[in-house]
C-alpha cells in the first residue's frame, strides 16, 4: 500500500474498531439539538477528556454575543491541538456537533446509540458524530505508529454548522485558528460517502419577504387589504415564472444529486395574519383581514451566478407585483448569504484524500460539490484558507432522517483513508506552492 505506513495504519484501526463504534455512541448519546444549542458544553467536556488522555492540548472556547448565544444556551466549541516532534505543517479535522430535531418516524431511540447490522444509529450519527469520530481515531492511530511526526494535528468541535455557523466555525475564523499561516490543511468529515471527495458547495441566500395590508373586520373584507392575498400574488408568479427559470440553470459544478445541478429555491416558511395561540387555547381566532403576510425563501445558487443577480431575481419579481396589482407593496429583508465554493482539484488536500481513497478502497475517488453549505464556507471566506475539502463517512441523503445511521465498515474505512492522508500531508507528499492560497 502507499507510504509504506497505510498498511500498519489499516491494521490499527481495524484494532480500534470497538472504540470507533463506542466513541461514536457516546457522541450520540449527547443530545446537542440545535436549536436551541442543548448540551454543547457537555460534548466538549467529553471531547475535552478524550483528546487530552490522546496527548493533545486543548481549549474550550465560548463564541460570547454570537447568534443563539445565551447564558442558558451559551455557544460553546473545543480546538485541540498535538504538536509533533519537529515543526511542520497542521493537518485540522473540524466536526461540528450540533443535531438537528429528531421529527418522527423513528424505530429505535434517538439518542440510544443503537448498534445493529453492521450500523450505529440515531441523529448526528452520519451528520456528523460519525465522522468527528473517525477523524479522532484516525489521529490517535497516526500518532501511535508516528510518534515522531512532523508537523501538528488538530481536531475540533464546533456548534451551530445546522443554523449557519456563526457561533462555531465562523467566530472561531474570526479569531484567527483558521488563518492559512496557523493552519494548512482542512477536512471536515461531513457524510459525502467514503469515496468521495466533497470540493464545495453551492451559494445560498436567505430573505424574508413581507406583504402589506390593511386590517378591518373580516365581515367586511372590502374596507381592509389582505395580505396573504398579495401573498398568493408573489407565490402564482414564483410558480408560472421564477421557478422555471431556475430549473433551466445549470452548473458545471459536480453538485449530488444530480437535481442539485440547477438553481433551487425553497419556501422555507409561511406566517400571514394572527399568530398561532398557544396550545391550550381554546377558543377562537378574532374576525381581523391580515395586514401582515411573510415567507421565508432559501436560495440555493450555483457558481456562475452571483449574489447580486439572485437578490436582483426576487426585486424584478415584487417590483413587478408593484407595478401591476393594486395597492401590492412588500419589504424585502435579507438573512444572510454565501457565496459557492469549490477547492481546486491539484490542492494538496485533495490530492492527499483522493490518492488516499485509491489506496485503500482500490478505486478512484468521485469529485463532487454539496447541494447545501457547510462549514467550509467561513474557513474560506473568513479564513481566507483555501486548501479545504468535506471527506468523511456516512450517507448524505441519511441526514436529517429518521433512523439516520452510519455503518461501522464505512467508519472504518474512512478513518484509514484520513489516517493515510494525514501522513501524506505532514510529510510534504502532497505539499505544494498552492497550500493556504
Amino acid at each position: 500500500m502507499r507510504n509504506g505506513n497505510a498498511e500498519r495504519l489499516a491494521a490499527r484501526i481495524e484494532t480500534m474498531r470497538a472504540d470507533l463504534v463506542a466513541l461514536t455512541q457516546d457522541l450520540i448519546r449527547i443530545p446537542t439539538l440545535n436549536p436551541p444549542g442543548e448540551n454543547y458544553r457537555d460534548i466538549c467536556g467529553y471531547l475535552d477528556r478524550r483528546l487530552t488522555a490522546s496527548g493533545f492540548a486543548t481549549q474550550l472556547l465560548r463564541a460570547e454575543g454570537t447568534p443563539g448565544d445565551s447564558t442558558r444556551y451559551p455557544r460553546w466549541n473545543i480546538v485541540a491541538r498535538r504538536e509533533g516532534r519537529v515543526p511542520g505543517q497542521c493537518v485540522h479535522f473540524n466536526s461540528h456537533t450540533d443535531v438537528v430535531e429528531t421529527g418522527k418516524g423513528w424505530t429505535v431511540d434517538p439518542f440510544g446509540g443503537v448498534v445493529k447490522d453492521g450500523r450505529v444509529y440515531g441523529r448526528g450519527a452520519c451528520d456528523m458524530k460519525g465522522g468527528l469520530a473517525a477523524s479522532i481515531i484516525a489521529a490517535e492511530a497516526f500518532i501511535a505508529e508516528n510518534p515522531d511526526f512532523a508537523g501538528a494535528i488538530e481536531i475540533s468541535g464546533t456548534a451551530d454548522e445546522e443554523t449557519g455557523g456563526y457561533g462555531g466555525v465562523a467566530w472561531l475564523a474570526e479569531k484567527g485558528y483558521f488563518s492559512p499561516e496557523r493552519v494548512q490543511h482542512v477536512i471536515i468529515p461531513e457524510p459525502l460517502n467514503k469515496d468521495r471527495v466533497c470540493l464545495g458547495h453551492r451559494g445560498v441566500w436567505w430573505a424574508e419577504i413581507e406583504t402589506k395590508g390593511r386590517i378591518a373586520h373580516g365581515s367586511m373584507p372590502f374596507l381592509g387589504d389582505c395580505a396573504v392575498r398579495h401573498m398568493g400574488a408573489v407565490m402564482r408568479a414564483m410558480e408560472d415564472d421564477l421557478f422555471p427559470k431556475l430549473a433551466a440553470k445549470s452548473t458545471s459544478m459536480p453538485v449530488v444529486p444530480d437535481g442539485a445541478r440547477n438553481s433551487t429555491m425553497n419556501i422555507n416558511s409561511l406566517h400571514g395574519g394572527q399568530a398561532e395561540p398557544e396550545a391550550d387555547y381554546t377558543g377562537f381566532p378574532s374576525a381581523c383581514v391580515p395586514d401582515s403576510a411573510r415567507m421565508v425563501v432559501d436560495r440555493r445558487y450555483l457558481i456562475e451566478e452571483n449574489a447580486e443577480e439572485v437578490r436582483g431575481e426576487i426585486v424584478d419579481l415584487l417590483e413587478g407585483l408593484k407595478a401591476g396589482r393594486k395597492d401590492f407593496d412588500y419589504a424585502l429583508k435579507e438573512l444572510w448569504q454565501v457565496s459557492p465554493t469549490m477547492t481546486e482539484r491539484d490542492a494538496p488536500v485533495v490530492v492527499a484524500v483522493a490518492d488516499a481513497i485509491e489506496t485503500v478502497l482500490k478505486r478512484p475517488p468521485v469529485y463532487v460539490v454539496s447541494p447545501g453549505t457547510y462549514d467550509q464556507k467561513h474557513i474560506d471566506r473568513i479564513g481566507k484558507l483555501k486548501n479545504c475539502i468535506a471527506y468523511g463517512p456516512g450517507i448524505l441523503d441519511l441526514a436529517h432522517q429518521p433512523d439516520e445511521y452510519v455503518g461501522i465498515d464505512d467508519m472504518v474505512e474512512s478513518a484509514t483513508i484520513m489516517a493515510v492522508a494525514l501522513g501524506d500531508l505532514l510529510a510534504g507528499g502532497a505539499a505544494s506552492a498552492k497550500v493556504g492560497k
